[in-house]
């Protein structure tokens, strides 16, 4: 069975790196940053934006909310407020399910 690569993680990613890791403009993910406490990226002396893996899975919880999930706005704010650790439960098992189906595809390639 082939070694699959580790992926080479930063201890911080600019605004472009996110915005093309979830095909979305840097102006929405500046938008989402006033509209939602939770998202509060660092900044360097110079105001670009630094974002960490935790403020990424913070914006990958917001864009399942809304991108994906279909809430409005107001709707995602009520939703994060009322069920983050359910919301984060939920994502994380779809991904891992998606990681498992992904897996087996490539085992029965292979076969």
């Amino acid at each position: 069975m082939p070694l699959r690569k580790k992926e080479i993680t930063k201890l911080y990613y600019s605004i472009s790196e996110i915005a093309e890791m979830f095909n979305v403009s840097k102006s929405l993910i500046r938008f989402w940053e006033s509209e939602f406490d939770l998202l509060r990226p660092h900044k360097n002396s110079k105001g670009d934006r630094r974002f960490t893996e935790q403020n990424i899975e913070q914006f990958r919880t917001i864009y399942h909310l809304v991108k994906e999930r279909g809430f409005t706005l107001d709707g995602a704010k009520r939703e994060l407020k009322h069920s983050k650790e359910r919301i984060n439960l939920r994502r994380k098992s779809l991904e891992s399910l998606t990681k498992l189906r992904n897996f087996l595809e490539e085992l029965k390639e292979e076969v």
